[in-house]
């Protein structure tokens, strides 16, 4: 394929718009189906979980249990090399040191007034279903992920659901991961399908408070149309990354580095921005190159990509590049400038910033220690990556003395006849 930079500023606003826009928005495209299969499931539980589970997985877990056994934890751990074992447990270490950093301590009581004390207390939420999708590859990386801050947040209640290979199994490294990290129940079921049961339940699963984990479309979907009933949490969708980079940026690593996301799937993006035509026609030739020798599906999907959700991106200058990307707040971001900390300034919206060459977006996905799920569809505007306060909430603490009480008991009553409230007021007025 050919990839051609474009001259942001002779650029036509639709096909600047084109650019931009992301695989999310053709989500309304699914919703109908969507829809459908959270009826199923809500109203016929397990046996419609199965049924989607034969149709869209092509596993027949028609006699079988959903709920993952003993035995396949332990067979799942038999069949993983140490090689593998050792890089998970060197990763959810990381991970764990990192997470261990934002579990919130209790807030000490405050003296507001004299004999009016306030203070916070913080608590886990009772149950949260945790989703590690499986259709384009396997995700251990997820698993933990997920399953570390929920388990330093204390959630007493850790369900994971994860689509089935064709033979019925669970990838033994997500086994092995969820085993690790404290999960306390795994299901077999993926999709659309796996949300519904984590908000309404169905005769095996019982449903969950809060469900997060990115996923497909269907996944996605699926989310927006039960947040009613659940707390959805983070809006992961498919991937998304950025570089911004200078002349002084290598451009064969700069390739490499755009091919990471890219190669999740076709709904994927990858972006380069750069005031340099120099490195830009340079990543152009790297990338043609590097796509040809890809095997399938992996070739198409990042064809799919650079001739959809991707491009390279022409600047006059590295302060209009980022003010670029802060409108369209990528999930993953690297710069890759002269000084990246000077360049970090003028970043606001991202879910992840990274910095130099030597830090390649897949090592980060993996085994750096901060959490790799991280907000898409641009709303990294308003979201952070996944932490342990996701799974933790807090509750407002006051106490009142006599004191106290005089203190505020002017003011309230002053406000309440304010605002009209009458009972507001007489609360005070007739507590004599």
């Amino acid at each position: 394929m050919k990839i051609i930079p474009k001259i942001w500023k002779n650029t036509p606003e639709d096909q600047k718009a084109k650019i931009l826009r992301r695989s999310e928005e053709d989500i309304g495209s699914v919703e109908q189906t969507v829809s459908e299969v959270i009826y199923q499931v809500r109203t016929r539980g397990d046996a419609a979980l199965k049924e989607y589970t034969l149709k869209f997985d092509k596993a027949d877990l028609t006699q079988k249990p959903l709920l993952v056994s003993e035995s396949e934890y332990e067979d799942a751990q038999r069949k993983l090399t140490p090689e593998v074992k050792e890089a998970l447990e060197y990763s959810i270490a990381n991970v764990k040191k990192f997470h261990s950093l934002q579990v919130r301590e209790e807030m000490p009581f405050l003296e507001i007034r004299p004999g009016l004390l306030a203070g916070e207390r913080t608590t886990p939420i009772d149950s949260v279903g945790l989703y590690v999708p499986r259709g384009r590859g396997s995700f251990p990386s997820m698993a933990y992920m997920l399953a570390v801050p929920a388990a330093l947040a204390g959630v007493k209640r850790i369900v994971m659901v994860s689509p089935p290979n064709s033979d019925g199994t669970i990838d033994p490294a997500c086994l092995y991961t969820a085993r690790l990290c404290g999960v306390h129940e795994f299901y077999k079921v993926g999709g659309a399908q796996a949300i519904a049961a984590l908000a309404y339940g169905t005769q095996s699963i019982a449903p969950v408070v809060k469900l997060t984990g990115p996923g497909s479309m269907y996944v996605t979907a699926a989310k927006r149309l039960v947040y009613s009933v659940v707390d959805v949490g983070l809006p992961a969708g498919p991937s998304e990354s950025a570089v911004l980079a200078d002349d002084s940026a290598d451009p064969w690593k700069t390739a490499l580095d755009l091919l990471v996301e890219s190669e999740h799937g076709s709904d994927s993006c990858a972006l380069l921005v750069t005031p340099s035509k120099n490195l830009a026609d340079q990543v152009a030739r790297y990338l043609e190159k590097e796509i040809e020798s890809l095997d399938e599906p992996r070739r198409t999907f990042v064809q799919d990509v650079f001739s959809g959700y991707g491009a390279i991106i022409l600047v006059d200058s590295l302060e209009e590049g980022a003010e670029l990307l802060n409108d369209f707040a990528p999930e993953h971001l690297s710069l890759q400038t002269k000084d990246p900390w000077e360049t970090l300034s003028l970043i606001r919206n991202a879910g992840e910033i990274l910095l130099g060459q030597d830090l390649p977006f897949s090592a980060a996905n993996y085994s750096t220690g901060p959490n790799a799920v991280l907000p898409t569809g641009g709303r990294a505007k308003t979201f952070g990556p996944v932490s342990v306060p996701d799974f933790q909430k807090t509750s407002s603490v006051i106490f009142a003395s006599p004191a106290g009480y005089k203190s505020f008991e002017k003011s309230v009553t002053v406000l309440a006849e304010y605002e009209g409230f009458i009972t507001h007021g007489n609360a005070l007025k007739k507590r004599k």
